[in-house]
Protein backbone atom coordinates (compact mmCIF):
# COMPACT_ATOMS: atom_id res chain seq x y z
CA UNK A 1 0.00 0.00 0.00
CA UNK A 2 1.29 3.40 -0.98
CA UNK A 3 0.88 5.90 2.02
CA UNK A 4 0.65 8.60 -0.06
CA UNK A 5 -1.87 11.19 1.64
CA UNK A 6 -3.13 8.26 4.03
CA UNK A 7 -4.77 9.92 6.58
CA UNK A 8 -2.73 8.94 9.88
CA UNK A 9 -2.45 8.96 13.77
CA UNK A 10 0.34 8.29 15.66
CA UNK A 11 -0.65 7.91 19.56
CA UNK A 12 2.47 8.34 21.83
CA UNK A 13 4.06 10.09 18.88
CA UNK A 14 6.22 11.86 21.36
CA UNK A 15 7.84 8.81 23.02
CA UNK A 16 11.31 6.63 21.28
CA UNK A 17 9.45 4.48 19.10
CA UNK A 18 6.76 6.29 18.41
CA UNK A 19 8.66 9.35 17.21
CA UNK A 20 10.69 7.22 14.53
CA UNK A 21 7.45 5.98 13.57
CA UNK A 22 6.12 9.14 12.69
CA UNK A 23 8.66 11.00 11.03
CA UNK A 24 9.05 7.70 8.50
CA UNK A 25 5.51 7.87 8.14
CA UNK A 26 6.00 11.69 6.77
CA UNK A 27 9.28 10.18 4.30
CA UNK A 28 6.51 7.96 2.96
CA UNK A 29 4.19 10.76 2.05
CA UNK A 30 1.61 10.43 4.57
CA UNK A 31 -0.58 12.70 6.44
CA UNK A 32 0.36 12.54 10.03
CA UNK A 33 -1.47 13.42 13.12
CA UNK A 34 1.06 13.14 16.19
CA UNK A 35 -0.72 12.66 19.20
CA UNK A 36 1.44 13.80 22.07
CA UNK A 37 0.56 14.02 25.62
CA UNK A 38 -0.68 17.48 26.83
CA UNK A 39 1.69 19.58 29.42
CA UNK A 40 1.42 23.10 30.07
CA UNK A 41 5.24 23.36 28.50
CA UNK A 42 3.67 22.28 25.07
CA UNK A 43 6.64 19.74 24.75
CA UNK A 44 6.77 17.19 22.15
CA UNK A 45 8.67 14.84 23.44
CA UNK A 46 11.10 13.26 20.69
CA UNK A 47 9.58 15.57 18.23
CA UNK A 48 10.04 18.50 19.51
CA UNK A 49 13.12 19.17 17.94
CA UNK A 50 12.63 17.16 14.60
CA UNK A 51 13.11 18.74 11.40
CA UNK A 52 9.68 16.75 10.26
CA UNK A 53 7.48 18.40 12.55
CA UNK A 54 6.20 21.10 10.77
CA UNK A 55 4.95 18.04 8.44
CA UNK A 56 2.65 16.84 10.89
CA UNK A 57 -0.23 18.04 13.18
CA UNK A 58 0.77 17.32 16.47
CA UNK A 59 -2.37 17.02 18.47
CA UNK A 60 -1.80 17.44 22.39
CA UNK A 61 -3.99 15.41 24.58
CA UNK A 62 -4.44 12.40 26.71
CA UNK A 63 -4.95 8.82 25.73
CA UNK A 64 -6.54 8.44 28.98
CA UNK A 65 -9.52 10.99 28.16
CA UNK A 66 -12.28 8.73 25.74
CA UNK A 67 -13.36 12.19 23.79
CA UNK A 68 -9.82 13.22 23.30
CA UNK A 69 -9.22 9.87 21.63
CA UNK A 70 -11.78 9.84 19.61
CA UNK A 71 -11.09 13.75 18.45
CA UNK A 72 -7.45 13.07 17.51
CA UNK A 73 -8.94 9.44 15.43
CA UNK A 74 -11.46 11.74 13.49
CA UNK A 75 -10.95 11.17 9.96
CA UNK A 76 -8.12 8.54 9.70
CA UNK A 77 -7.47 5.47 7.64
CA UNK A 78 -4.79 3.99 10.35
CA UNK A 79 -4.25 4.59 13.83
CA UNK A 80 -0.97 3.13 15.52
CA UNK A 81 -1.38 2.94 18.86
CA UNK A 82 1.65 3.36 20.43
CA UNK A 83 0.66 5.34 23.82
CA UNK A 84 1.47 3.57 26.85
CA UNK A 85 3.50 3.93 30.42
CA UNK A 86 6.35 1.08 30.19
CA UNK A 87 9.01 1.40 32.96
CA UNK A 88 8.98 -1.89 34.77
CA UNK A 89 10.37 -0.69 38.09
CA UNK A 90 7.69 2.37 38.03
CA UNK A 91 4.99 -0.23 37.32
CA UNK A 92 5.74 -1.76 41.27
CA UNK A 93 5.20 1.61 43.03
CA UNK A 94 2.14 3.08 40.85
CA UNK A 95 0.21 0.25 39.14
CA UNK A 96 -2.87 2.61 39.17
CA UNK A 97 -0.97 4.69 36.84
CA UNK A 98 -0.29 1.61 34.35
CA UNK A 99 -3.98 0.50 34.44
CA UNK A 100 -5.29 4.08 33.14
CA UNK A 101 -2.86 4.63 30.38
CA UNK A 102 -2.29 1.15 29.11
CA UNK A 103 -5.89 -0.87 29.84
CA UNK A 104 -8.01 2.14 29.82
CA UNK A 105 -5.92 3.95 27.20
CA UNK A 106 -6.66 1.21 24.37
CA UNK A 107 -10.07 0.95 25.41
CA UNK A 108 -10.67 4.44 24.09
CA UNK A 109 -8.76 3.63 20.81
CA UNK A 110 -10.88 0.92 20.45
CA UNK A 111 -14.31 2.40 21.35
CA UNK A 112 -13.55 4.90 18.86
CA UNK A 113 -12.15 2.64 16.25
CA UNK A 114 -15.82 1.02 16.76
CA UNK A 115 -18.05 4.65 16.31
CA UNK A 116 -15.51 6.06 13.56
CA UNK A 117 -15.36 2.52 11.47
CA UNK A 118 -11.44 2.55 11.18
CA UNK A 119 -10.32 0.67 8.41
CA UNK A 120 -7.61 -0.25 10.51
CA UNK A 121 -5.91 0.11 14.32
CA UNK A 122 -2.57 -1.17 14.96
CA UNK A 123 -2.29 -2.40 18.41
CA UNK A 124 1.54 -2.11 20.69
CA UNK A 125 1.89 -5.35 22.83
CA UNK A 126 5.24 -6.35 24.52
CA UNK A 127 7.13 -9.16 24.48
CA UNK A 128 7.32 -8.52 28.50
CA UNK A 129 3.76 -10.35 27.88
CA UNK A 130 4.98 -13.52 27.76
CA UNK A 131 7.00 -13.51 31.01
CA UNK A 132 9.98 -15.78 31.36
CA UNK A 133 10.50 -18.10 28.32
CA UNK A 134 8.72 -21.69 28.96
CA UNK A 135 9.63 -23.03 26.13
CA UNK A 136 11.55 -21.38 22.70
CA UNK A 137 11.69 -20.22 20.19
CA UNK A 138 8.61 -17.67 21.94
CA UNK A 139 5.62 -18.38 19.18
CA UNK A 140 2.63 -16.44 19.23
CA UNK A 141 0.83 -19.10 20.73
CA UNK A 142 3.30 -19.12 24.11
CA UNK A 143 1.17 -18.67 27.40
CA UNK A 144 0.97 -15.12 28.86
CA UNK A 145 2.03 -14.41 32.23
CA UNK A 146 1.56 -11.55 34.78
CA UNK A 147 5.29 -10.95 36.04
CA UNK A 148 5.05 -6.98 36.73
CA UNK A 149 1.63 -4.85 37.05
CA UNK A 150 3.22 -3.43 33.57
CA UNK A 151 3.39 -6.35 31.52
CA UNK A 152 -0.29 -7.51 33.54
CA UNK A 153 -1.85 -4.37 31.87
CA UNK A 154 -0.37 -4.66 28.39
CA UNK A 155 -1.91 -8.78 28.70
CA UNK A 156 -5.05 -7.05 29.65
CA UNK A 157 -4.74 -4.51 26.49
CA UNK A 158 -4.12 -6.96 24.27
CA UNK A 159 -7.15 -8.88 25.57
CA UNK A 160 -9.38 -6.07 24.96
CA UNK A 161 -8.34 -5.72 21.41
CA UNK A 162 -8.32 -9.43 20.37
CA UNK A 163 -12.41 -9.28 22.28
CA UNK A 164 -13.27 -6.03 19.70
CA UNK A 165 -11.94 -8.11 16.65
CA UNK A 166 -14.10 -11.01 17.65
CA UNK A 167 -17.38 -9.17 19.56
CA UNK A 168 -17.37 -6.24 17.24
CA UNK A 169 -14.60 -7.16 13.84
CA UNK A 170 -12.86 -4.16 14.70
CA UNK A 171 -10.13 -4.75 12.06
CA UNK A 172 -7.27 -4.60 14.97
CA UNK A 173 -3.74 -6.36 14.50
CA UNK A 174 -1.88 -6.56 17.65
CA UNK A 175 2.56 -5.96 17.13
CA UNK A 176 4.44 -7.48 19.63
CA UNK A 177 7.93 -5.99 19.59
CA UNK A 178 11.03 -8.17 21.24
CA UNK A 179 12.74 -5.42 23.50
CA UNK A 180 13.47 -2.66 20.86
CA UNK A 181 16.31 -0.19 21.52
CA UNK A 182 17.93 2.36 19.21
CA UNK A 183 18.13 6.76 19.20
CA UNK A 184 16.47 8.40 22.03
CA UNK A 185 15.43 5.38 24.24
CA UNK A 186 15.50 6.49 27.83
CA UNK A 187 18.02 4.90 30.27
CA UNK A 188 15.10 2.78 31.84
CA UNK A 189 15.44 0.45 28.94
CA UNK A 190 19.25 -1.59 29.59
CA UNK A 191 21.15 -0.71 26.46
CA UNK A 192 20.92 3.20 27.23
CA UNK A 193 22.11 2.63 30.93
CA UNK A 194 24.58 0.54 29.48
CA UNK A 195 25.99 2.66 26.84
CA UNK A 196 25.77 6.12 28.46
CA UNK A 197 27.94 4.44 31.99
CA UNK A 198 30.41 2.99 29.52
CA UNK A 199 30.92 6.73 27.88
CA UNK A 200 31.68 8.32 31.11
CA UNK A 201 32.67 5.76 33.66
CA UNK A 202 34.85 3.02 34.14
CA UNK A 203 31.72 1.23 35.86
CA UNK A 204 28.69 -0.38 35.05
CA UNK A 205 25.62 -0.42 37.10
CA UNK A 206 23.30 -3.00 36.28
CA UNK A 207 20.50 -4.91 38.02
CA UNK A 208 20.94 -9.30 37.54
CA UNK A 209 23.17 -9.87 34.57
CA UNK A 210 22.19 -13.19 33.38
CA UNK A 211 18.42 -12.76 32.07
CA UNK A 212 18.69 -12.80 28.09
CA UNK A 213 17.09 -10.60 25.55
CA UNK A 214 16.22 -10.11 21.81
CA UNK A 215 16.71 -7.22 20.70
CA UNK A 216 15.38 -5.70 17.82
CA UNK A 217 16.85 -2.18 16.30
CA UNK A 218 14.27 0.71 16.42
CA UNK A 219 14.45 0.74 12.38
CA UNK A 220 13.13 -2.75 12.08
CA UNK A 221 10.16 -2.55 14.12
CA UNK A 222 8.91 0.84 12.71
CA UNK A 223 9.10 -1.58 9.66
CA UNK A 224 7.04 -4.00 11.11
CA UNK A 225 4.09 -1.80 12.66
CA UNK A 226 4.02 -0.69 8.53
CA UNK A 227 3.81 -3.83 7.47
CA UNK A 228 1.04 -4.86 10.35
CA UNK A 229 -0.67 -1.88 8.98
CA UNK A 230 -0.84 -2.64 5.63
CA UNK A 231 -0.46 -6.47 5.53
CA UNK A 232 -3.94 -7.93 3.97
CA UNK A 233 -6.09 -10.46 5.64
CA UNK A 234 -4.43 -10.17 9.42
CA UNK A 235 -6.98 -8.52 10.89
CA UNK A 236 -7.20 -10.11 14.59
CA UNK A 237 -3.71 -11.46 14.53
CA UNK A 238 -0.73 -10.94 17.32
CA UNK A 239 2.59 -11.02 14.93
CA UNK A 240 6.28 -11.25 17.09
CA UNK A 241 8.70 -8.74 15.98
CA UNK A 242 12.17 -10.10 17.20
CA UNK A 243 14.99 -11.20 15.50
CA UNK A 244 15.37 -14.73 16.52
CA UNK A 245 18.52 -14.53 18.19
CA UNK A 246 19.28 -13.80 22.24
CA UNK A 247 22.17 -12.22 24.65
CA UNK A 248 22.66 -12.34 27.93
CA UNK A 249 22.99 -8.68 29.50
CA UNK A 250 26.34 -9.14 30.97
CA UNK A 251 27.44 -10.16 27.29
CA UNK A 252 25.82 -6.90 25.64
CA UNK A 253 27.72 -5.10 28.32
CA UNK A 254 31.03 -6.53 26.99
CA UNK A 255 29.86 -5.75 23.73
CA UNK A 256 29.04 -2.16 24.56
CA UNK A 257 32.78 -2.05 26.05
CA UNK A 258 34.42 -3.27 23.46
CA UNK A 259 32.68 -1.04 20.48
CA UNK A 260 33.73 2.06 22.81
CA UNK A 261 37.07 0.90 23.09
CA UNK A 262 36.45 0.96 26.56
CA UNK A 263 37.69 -1.25 29.52
CA UNK A 264 34.72 -1.30 32.69
CA UNK A 265 33.50 -3.28 35.62
CA UNK A 266 30.64 -4.66 35.76
CA UNK A 267 28.79 -4.67 39.20
CA UNK A 268 25.35 -5.57 40.21
CA UNK A 269 23.39 -3.53 42.28
CA UNK A 270 20.75 -4.68 44.71
CA UNK A 271 18.42 -1.33 44.08
CA UNK A 272 18.58 -2.52 40.41
CA UNK A 273 17.45 -6.12 40.51
CA UNK A 274 13.65 -6.78 39.94
CA UNK A 275 11.87 -8.57 42.75
CA UNK A 276 12.93 -12.72 42.07
CA UNK A 277 9.50 -13.76 40.64
CA UNK A 278 8.96 -10.88 38.90
CA UNK A 279 12.07 -11.23 36.64
CA UNK A 280 12.05 -12.54 33.23
CA UNK A 281 14.94 -14.58 32.55
CA UNK A 282 14.82 -15.42 28.85
CA UNK A 283 13.08 -13.56 25.47
CA UNK A 284 14.05 -15.07 22.59
CA UNK A 285 11.14 -15.01 19.63
CA UNK A 286 9.71 -16.86 17.43
CA UNK A 287 9.51 -14.67 14.02
CA UNK A 288 8.03 -17.09 11.30
CA UNK A 289 4.25 -15.30 11.33
CA UNK A 290 5.47 -11.82 10.81
CA UNK A 291 7.87 -13.11 7.63
CA UNK A 292 5.10 -15.47 6.21
CA UNK A 293 2.40 -12.88 6.82
CA UNK A 294 3.83 -9.66 6.64
CA UNK A 295 6.82 -10.75 4.38
CA UNK A 296 9.04 -9.04 7.68
CA UNK A 297 12.12 -9.85 8.91
CA UNK A 298 14.76 -7.61 10.50
CA UNK A 299 17.42 -6.00 8.74
CA UNK A 300 20.46 -4.55 10.79
CA UNK A 301 22.47 -6.91 13.42
CA UNK A 302 22.61 -6.69 16.79
CA UNK A 303 25.99 -5.11 16.37
CA UNK A 304 25.22 -2.80 13.83
CA UNK A 305 22.34 -1.68 15.55
CA UNK A 306 24.66 -1.20 18.88
CA UNK A 307 27.25 1.14 16.89
CA UNK A 308 24.44 3.05 15.80
CA UNK A 309 23.05 3.68 19.36
CA UNK A 310 26.17 4.06 20.53
CA UNK A 311 27.30 6.78 17.73
CA UNK A 312 24.25 8.79 18.28
CA UNK A 313 24.40 8.47 22.14
CA UNK A 314 28.09 10.28 21.67
CA UNK A 315 26.31 12.94 20.11
CA UNK A 316 23.28 13.29 22.27
CA UNK A 317 24.45 12.90 26.37
CA UNK A 318 23.38 15.84 27.32
CA UNK A 319 19.82 14.25 27.20
CA UNK A 320 20.88 11.98 29.82
CA UNK A 321 22.00 11.38 33.78
CA UNK A 322 24.35 8.80 33.10
CA UNK A 323 24.86 6.33 36.02
CA UNK A 324 21.93 7.79 37.73
CA UNK A 325 18.84 4.98 38.50
CA UNK A 326 15.43 6.32 38.85
CA UNK A 327 12.59 3.67 38.50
Amino acid sequence: MSWENKQVLVTGAGGFIGSHLAEELVRRGANVRAMVRYGSSNHHGWLQDSPLATDMEIFAGDIRDSGNVRRAMEGCDTVLHLAALIAIPYSYVAPDSYVRTNIDGTLNVLEAARMLETPRIVHTSTSEVYGTALRVPIDEEHPLQGQSPYSATKIAADKLAESYYRSFDIPVVTIRPFNTFGPRQSTRAVLPTIITQALTSNTIKLGATTPTRDLTYVSDTVNGFLCGATAEGIEGQTINLGTGTEISIGDLAKMVCRLCGVECEIVCENERLRPEKSEVNRLLSDNSLAKREMKWQPELTLEEGVQETIDWMKQNLSHFRAGEYTV
